[in-house]
């Protein structure tokens, strides 16, 4: 680790006790920041602080966390299913809430004690900041500095929509594209940056290629001379098929869309593919801001910033965020994220700067090299979760652990212990951990295959099926009926073993009447 510097003690700290007012957040944020740049050079955007009450933290809720999100039904109804939970005492609210823009919004609650404001603002301002910024997937994939402005657009365009074609029409496309959001992500990367200020400027190019699309796929319809249809591998070339983003294809293909319904279509994945990142890096993003916020408390303590008392207070906050209920535990909902990330990061930063001979074999590259800051920079730039573990899950860490890998066959009647933290189960154990945080592995494979565009218009999808998990068949059922309703001709959805290519179910729906109402086709 690099030697630092002395610094100089503070003539008093930043408060006393645990009341606050907003002079005292101006100054517990322009000490944190400079704690901050001379602990870490944190890479941030420009902070924006908002103080809410629960009410309002309940309503961040509802709404995805957004600051400004379209009216839909199912917002209303989550917001009154955590208020009365926490009415109840059910549950509790987050500390803070920050959404990835740029200015960085920090939602912090009034009803935080002096220490927490400093805890969230660390951990939030600073730690989640640097992450959104540099971390690859969020460059590639988000937009911070149009997101603001398109949820603007989004809201004002869906209630324009409410008041020309009528509140329940709209809602009952909302219903359906949110039923798909899942399946309106492009998962691959792209060529450049996403620019959505650019993107509403060409909304009017956008509403002329659709009308060409759509008039593509009818060109490709058999004329009625006699004429063979076309081959399906012609029609999977002109439609580009096959295809993971199904709102994708709806938007553009879709026969009987309107407009109006293919924009409010693209919102919807827009914010779908807003959220893909998050889901991709929840373990390294909670760990990299733990990391961060403790190394800032700690050093504020250290400096005379916060109180003996103030730091005690830090201190029962930050293990109860880190830690992990047993198995056999009343609290137990599977690994903490939190627990995982931050004690992975201080692993890394042990092994930087003391590392073993086991760490020198198994971590080459940064076992001993001293710079603690620049390898969890680089690894918070680089990695996502499933990557991070299967690359710096380390031998120690899986001791200390205990952990140990079960197999769970089809074909056999008792579970198996499978590996064991030894060394012949140390990267089996590695590898079934990584796996679970695999983007592949969490979402169902589905792809639009085919449209018999000869026949009755029928939109075929497949779903390609590992190790025999097929899908909910009611969850499966519901969807495949609100994909019926946009396409407006019948859909049929195959789920198909991987290896064999059997078909092993088949989910079939026809558009309802009272569904979105279309266009006539």
């Amino acid at each position: 680790m690099t030697a630092r510097k002395a610094v100089k003690l503070a003539e008093k700290p930043l408060y006393e006790g645990s009341d606050w007012n907003f002079d005292t957040i101006q100054r517990i944020y322009d000490t944190v920041e400079k704690v901050a740049g001379e602990e870490l050079a944190l890479n941030t955007y420009p902070n924006q602080i908002e103080v809410i009450t629960a009410e309002q933290m309940l309503d961040a809720y509802s709404s995805t966390g957004m600051p400004l999100l379209y009216n839909h039904w199912s917002f209303g109804k989550q917001f009154l299913s955590n208020e009365l939970m926490y009415r109840k005492g059910q549950r509790g609210l987050a500390y803070e809430l920050v959404i990835n823009s740029d200015p960085c919004i920090n939602y912090i609650m009034e009803e935080n004690s002096a220490t927490m404001q400093t805890l969230v603002l660390a951990h939030a301002a600073f730690g989640h900041n640097h992450f959104f910024k540099n971390n690859y997937l969020f460059k590639q994939w988000t937009d911070a500095e149009g997101i603001l402005d398109y949820l603007e657009f989004a809201k004002r365009y869906i209630s324009q929509c409410e008041e020309r074609y009528g509140q329940l029409q709209v809602e009952r496309l909302l219903d359906a594209a949110h039923s798909l959001s899942r399946q309106g992500v492009h998962r691959y990367p792209r060529g450049s940056a996403r620019d959505l200020k650019a993107e509403m400027a060409r909304e009017n190019v956008r509403h002329a290629q659709r009308e060409k699309d759509y008039n593509d796929l009818y060109r490709t319809l058999p004329k009625a001379t006699g004429k063979k249809a076309e081959p399906a591998s012609a029609r999977a070339l002109a439609l580009n098929l096959p295809q993971e983003n199904v709102l994708y294809f709806l938007e553009k293909s879709a026969p009987r869309l309107a407009p109006w319904q293919r924009e409010i279509l693209r919102i919807t994945r827009v914010l779908a593919q807003y959220f893909y990142p998050q889901g991709q890096t929840k373990v390294m993003n909670e760990g990299a801001a733990c990391y961060v916020h403790y190394r800032i408390m700690t050093a504020l303590h250290a400096r005379g910033h916060i109180t003996e008392g103030s730091f005690l207070e830090f201190l029962t906050s930050h293990t109860n965020v880190v830690s992990q209920p047993m198995f056999d535990s009343g609290r137990y909902g599977g690994l903490n994220p939190y627990w995982v990330g931050y004690n992975m990061m201080e692993d890394i930063a042990r092994v930087c700067v003391d590392p073993t001979e086991e760490d020198r074999s198994w971590f080459p590259d940064i076992a001993g090299g001293g710079d603690v800051e620049g390898t969890l920079k680089h690894i918070w730039a680089n990695y996502r979760d499933e990557s991070f573990i299967s690359q710096f899950l380390s031998p120690r860490l899986m001791r200390n652990w205990r952990m140990f890998k079960i197999a769970d066959r089809e074909k056999e009647e008792a579970m198996k212990v499978d590996a064991i933290h030894d060394e012949r189960g140390y990267r089996e154990i590695r590898r079934a951990l990584a796996r679970q945080y695999d983007i592949s592995w969490q979402e169902p494979d589905i792809q639009i295959v085919d449209v018999d565009l000869a026949g009755d218009r029928k939109l075929v999808l497949e779903h390609h099926v590992t190790n025999g998990v097929l899908l909910s068949e009611k969850d499966a059922d519901k969807v495949v009926q609100h994909l019926a309703d946009l396409w407006g001709y019948e859909v049929v959805l195959n789920e198909v073993d991987d290896e064999t290519k059997s078909s092993l179910k088949e989910h079939k729906a026809r558009p309802r009447a009272n569904g979105p109402r279309l266009a006539e086709g």
